[in-house]
């Protein structure tokens, strides 16, 4: 656990798993929305940009996230896709709206964000991510989260990645504040809750996700556990 100042300056959020509840996703179901776009006699194109978004997030892993989580380039590019291509375009946002229903915020996120502004609290997203900002702006104003945002760092924009200490720090500098005067809110104990604490911030655990292989195996213990994302609020405000 954290040992840092009382007075809190910001909460800075996970997004995936956090802001949005965890879905299980079969990821090479959702490549196949990009695949049968760009080039449907492929039968193992979707095969093939799913394995490279697994090697992406294990070198992630691997390197505690030293080497970033890369973007979606980097996927098309390891899968042999021709990214100037018109069928290629098309078949990027065909597989983006598969990722519509899971990428719906928690009913609690407007809420609970609206509460902490008005205690003067600012708003952060910090998100291991390969997408694109303006995929990600374009989900949380249709969620009508965008304008509750003061700052939002995404991973695909980054050298690094959770849990490394410049990814926490990009966000930090970006609120003007200090590690002591902001607590990470994340559903990962070693991306999420391992890294912000490194860093010097308070961290939040929502136990919720069930991640799987993606998990990695580390003994770490919260600053708090919010069993909902409202929980949030009542437990920030404890602590100031």
């Amino acid at each position: 656990m954290t040992t840092v100042s009382s007075t809190i300056k910001a909460v800075i959020f996970d997004w995936g798993g956090t802001l949005t509840p965890w879905h299980d996703i079969d990821l090479v179901a959702q490549w196949r929305e990009y695949a049968d776009v760009y080039d449907p006699r492929d039968s193992s194109l979707a095969q093939r940009l799913a394995d490279a978004e697994l090697a992406q997030w294990r070198e992630q892993q691997a390197t505690r996230g030293a080497n970033g989580t890369g973007a979606l380039e980097h996927i098309w590019g390891a899968a042999g896709v021709d990214i100037d291509s018109s069928r290629h375009h098309a078949a990027v946002q065909a597989y983006l709206r598969g990722w519509d229903p899971h990428t719906i915020a928690d009913p609690d996120a407007i809420d609970t964000m609206t509460r902490l502004s008005r205690g003067g609290i600012a708003i952060g997203v910090l998100s291991n991510t390969m997408w694109p900002r303006e995929h990600h702006e374009a989900v949380f104003a249709r969620d009508g989260l965008l304008e509750l945002i003061d700052v939002a760092v995404y991973s695909s924009e980054l050298p690094v990645a959770k849990p490394h200490l410049d990814a926490f720090r990009a966000v930090l500098d970006g609120l003007g504040v200090t590690p002591a005067e902001a607590v990470f809110v994340g559903d990962r104990p070693w991306d999420d809750v391992h890294g912000a604490q490194l860093v010097g911030m308070r961290a939040i655990l929502i136990p919720h996700s069930r991640l799987g292989d993606q998990a990695v195996d580390i003994d770490v213990q919260p600053d708090a556990v919010a069993h909902r994302l409202s929980d949030v609020v009542d437990i920030v405000e404890s602590w100031r």
